[in-house]
């Protein structure tokens, strides 16, 4: 049998260890990498995100370093870092499969099945070597728990490794097994434990088996290696991070005496006149959106602060116009390496709402920007807005209540992100005062695609560029859902249309006409006597009747023809809920991006919950899987369709009996090269 002999923590910082000097801690993770790379392993199974994790957890404990106690066990402080950097870089869904040999294949797949306190406990006893009670002390739980978790988690392993679950040992006993395999029984029991196992054969077999698991984990943990060269990357980025810090450092002093001599140039000259405001804001504002705004003398700096549990947030600035209100903000995570973002739809309360604000417009949606450059200078620091609706009156003060925010959590696609909440409380009074707009009546009709279209109205608002159209809608066969432009040239600038930007204007005086309002950057400028639209595609409803019966007691899949494609019909089965499913894979020269459809039922009417698969196509033919593109994908995608593959519904009710697929119609997206001009007397 293989004893686990627990190492011996350094109870003190070690001499090798200079607060200020980074390569000091490189050096030291360096002579402890090889169990620190394999609990890496255990939470990650990818060597380039171990460098990232070690990269991380060498920064994180030099950013630490001056509080660390003395009187802390230093191994095991920089243990609870690294642990703590393991759960944020994993996430056990989407883990990818190891790349080293099959033995140690099947051993971390098999760990990465475990429950994350399981897996822990494994780890931090066979790899790391602690003790149960370092390991209860560094996981929070009790030694107990520890020894608790520590049965369970080898008796997973030990199925998920193929040793079989038809084990069976005694309960009662199962619980000292840990004790006596590391001999740490007391004699009484041992001698008890030992004369029951003479005669359980249960007992036997199970304590063998657990034993099994426990040699091939420690022997292939012995020989699970460091790849060579693997500290040299680490190395070299943190020695790039070192020189880039030092030349920004430079850099500040060097601005700070060239902005403090155009200061002292400007007050000379007599005041802070609009050219000096624009270099002001250049060397002083890093987010680049907001230095525009206030370059240009639209909104002010507030920098109003709350913090609640380490999390802080600042208003930077609000814009006040008839549009909206547009918050900008920062969140600054002060007690470790997270970034968080505000998400208005469940976590923005505004005290008396409905007296100072107009809620009936549309609330814009700005969704959040991963990837810009501001966003990825700090590990810790998060810059966003989000849009409030418009004011009621030229001024007020908004007392804006938020709850809580969202951390990022970065998936193993460095592309893709999820949130959790984190609970709260900060508390803000927002000065506003409403910048004016100006509006141009535009009075153009046209028609796109035999659909008769008007464009109504231009808005030049400080915040935004607003294009007011309307849609007839009173034929059936054929109709425009939305437009969608590519951009506005006014004044010889051409603004960049806002994807997420089009919305329903709450007012229809005409029902004839659906109105609609799309969004452009904003123009600073009140003036101009004409504008030119560049549309970019059409959505339209294409009216087509067609009815398919259905019948649960025949054999399934069945396929039928519809709008030139053949759409399988895979699988209708009553149950609770009855289950109906249909898909069409092929997507060259479809006529149909997606369906209008119902299920009519021998019930009548009855709830339908549905769920989809689908891919986004590229002017290319390049697919994408629809749920795994991300915002700064799609944006940079040209010419996507949206193409269903997969319906799946779900009929709830009992033993709901479903008579027939109606398909009324479908959509599909149209892509125009039209460009109108239009002269604003």
């Amino acid at each position: 049998m293989v004893l686990i002999i627990p190492v011996k923590n350094n109870p003190i910082l070690p001499v090798t260890i200079r607060v200020k000097d980074i390569e000091s801690i490189v050096s030291w993770f360096e002579q402890h990498q090889q169990s620190f790379y394999a609990i890496g392993w255990s939470y990650l199974g990818n060597q380039r995100k171990i460098e990232e994790l070690f990269y991380r957890a060498i920064l994180q404990v030099h950013k630490e370093l001056p509080r660390f106690k003395s009187r802390t066990f230093f191994e095991m402080w920089v243990l609870s870092i690294f642990i703590r950097i393991c759960r944020e870089l994993s996430h056990n869904k989407s883990l990818q499969a190891s790349e080293e040999s099959d033995s140690y294949q099947e051993l971390f797949h098999a760990l990465h099945q475990l429950k994350e306190k399981e897996r822990e406990v494994l780890v931090l006893t066979y790899i790391k070597g602690l003790t149960k009670d370092e390991t209860a002390q560094l996981l929070q739980v009790s030694a107990e728990q520890v020894k608790e978790l520590l049965f369970s988690g080898l008796q997973s392993l030990r199925n998920g490794m193929g040793y079989g679950e038809h084990y069976h040992g005694c309960i009662e006993y199962q619980k000292i097994y840990i004790d006596y395999l590391e001999k740490n029984l007391e004699r009484p029991a041992k001698i008890d434990f030992e004369k029951h196992i003479y005669h359980c054969q249960d007992c036997q077999e199970d304590l063998a088996a657990l034993q099994e698991v426990m040699v091939s984990f420690t022997e292939a943990i012995e020989k699970f290696g460091v790849p060579e060269g693997f500290m040299g990357n680490i190395k070299e980025r943190v020695a790039q991070r070192e020189s880039l810090i030092q030349q920004k450092k430079s850099k500040r002093k060097r601005n700070g005496v060239i902005a403090a001599s155009i200061f002292v140039l400007a007050i000379l000259a007599g005041g802070i006149t609009g050219v000096f405001s624009k270099l002001y804001y250049t060397w002083t504002e890093e987010n680049q959106e907001l230095r525009a705004f206030l370059q240009e003398d639209v909104g002010e700096r507030l920098n109003l602060e709350a913090e609640s549990d380490g999390v802080k947030i600042k208003i930077k600035s609000a814009i006040a116009d008839d549009v909206q209100t547009l918050i900008f903000y920062e969140i600054e995570d002060t007690n470790g390496n997270n970034q968080f973002l505000i998400n208005y739809d469940d976590s923005v309360y505004i005290e008396d709402k409905r007296k100072i604000m107009n809620d009936y417009t549309h609330q814009r949606y700005y969704p959040p920007d991963f990837e810009s450059e501001l966003n990825n200078k700090k590990k810790n620091t998060y810059h966003g807005k989000i849009s409030l609706p418009p004011l009621k009156e030229d001024k007020g003060t908004i007392k804006l209540k938020i709850n809580n925010v969202m951390k990022i959590i970065r998936k193993t696609s460095d592309s893709y992100m999820s949130m959790e909440q984190k609970p709260g409380e900060w508390n803000f009074e927002i000065p506003l005062t409403k910048q004016p707009s100006t509006e141009y009546a535009l009075d153009e009709n046209i028609e796109i695609e035999g659909v008769p279209v008007r464009l109504d109205k231009l808005i030049l608002a400080p915040s935004a560029t607003i294009l007011q159209y309307g849609i007839n809608n009173e034929q059936s066969a054929k109709r425009i859902e939305m437009i969608n432009f590519n951009d506005l040239e006014v004044n010889n600038q051409f603004l960049k249309a806002d994807q997420y930007g089009n919305s329903y204007v709450h007012n229809q005086p005409d029902i004839s006409w659906s109105i609609f309002q799309a969004n452009f950057e904003p123009l600073f400028e009140k003036e101009t006597n004409e504008v030119k639209v560049q549309f970019g595609s059409v959505y339209l409803s294409i009216e087509d009747h067609k009815t398919i019966k259905l019948d649960a007691s025949k054999e399934y899949p069945q396929t039928f023809k519809y709008a030139g494609s053949t759409i399988s019909i895979d699988k209708v089965e009553i149950g609770q809920p009855s289950t109906v499913i249909f898909s069409n894979h092929e997507i060259k020269n479809r006529a149909y991006e997606s369906l209008h459809y119902f299920i009519e039922t021998e019930q009548g009417e009855n709830s339908m919950e549905g769920d989809y698969e689908g891919v986004i196509v590229d002017k290319n033919g390049k697919e994408y899987d629809m749920n795994k593109v991300t915002p700064k994908i799609y944006e940079e995608m040209e010419q996507p369709r949206h193409f269903f593959t997969v319906q799946s519904l779900k009929l709830h009710g009992d033993k709901v009996i479903p008579q027939s697929l109606n398909i009324t119609g479908y959509s599909k997206t149209k892509y125009l090269d039209d460009k109108v001009r239009i002269s604003l007397d």
